[in-house]
């Protein structure tokens, strides 16, 4: 863990945070390591947030910052092994209605995708019919719920209840992740089980499609 990069991140010091972030890559660090210190200090920005201590100008310039480090980092993480040839299943992934953050469901897109995954990725601020839509016609065995903010609780756990309501809940396992979410929620909102990081998400989709 790179505390000087998380308190960059934390202290919205554009500049250094990417800068030490490519120091980091550049010496070797494990850039999935890198991410995760991004995804901490997400984390502390978004308790903030729900304190009232910090904004939504905050919230998008913390935003950009990871957009940029994951763009350094993506590279490193292809470099690091090969995507299988054959898909493994199908995954259908977005941020729930209300939440407009793209940078964490982003990375966890990329990782399913570069571990033999099929991914359906609707974006961000999607409504709980839009992943039913998505569900009948992608026929995922995963579904994935992201969601940054403590306003996304409700919508996670609506979207869970408009899959149950259209006949498609037994059909799918259902994952959450995101800088606010843990166990917890997981539970308030029915979902199957919550993803501390990207390749928690992998580890997750793979032991539900019956792949090593």
């Amino acid at each position: 863990m790179s505390k000087e990069l998380i308190d960059a991140v934390v202290d919205m010091r554009e500049e250094d945070a990417v800068k030490i972030a490519e120091d980091l890559l550049n010496s070797g660090a494990n850039p999935m390591g890198v991410l995760d210190d991004c995804r901490e200090a997400l984390g502390i920005i978004g308790s903030r947030f729900a304190a009232g201590e910090c904004f939504v100008p905050e919230l998008i310039l913390a935003g950009e910052m990871l957009r940029q480090i994951a763009t350094l980092a993506r590279p490193r993480i292809q470099q690091s092994g090969s995507a299988p040839q054959q898909k493994l299943g199908r995954i259908v992934f977005g941020t729930v209605e209300g939440d407009i953050h793209d940078i964490a469901k982003d990375i966890v897109v990329f990782m399913l995708d570069i571990n033999g995954f099929e991914v359906m990725d609707l974006g961000v601020d999607v409504p709980a019919a839009k992943f039913v839509e998505a569900v009948r016609e992608f026929k995922p065995q995963v579904v994935g719920l992201s969601g940054f903010l403590t306003l996304a609780y409700d919508p996670m756990k609506n979207t869970v209840q408009a899959l149950k309501d259209a006949g498609l809940r037994d059909s799918v396992k259902i994952m959450i992740g995101g800088g606010q979410m843990d166990d917890q929620v997981a539970a308030y909102a029915k979902a199957d089980a919550y993803g501390k990081d990207a390749m928690a998400a992998v580890t997750l989709a793979k032991g539900w499609v019956g792949a090593k």
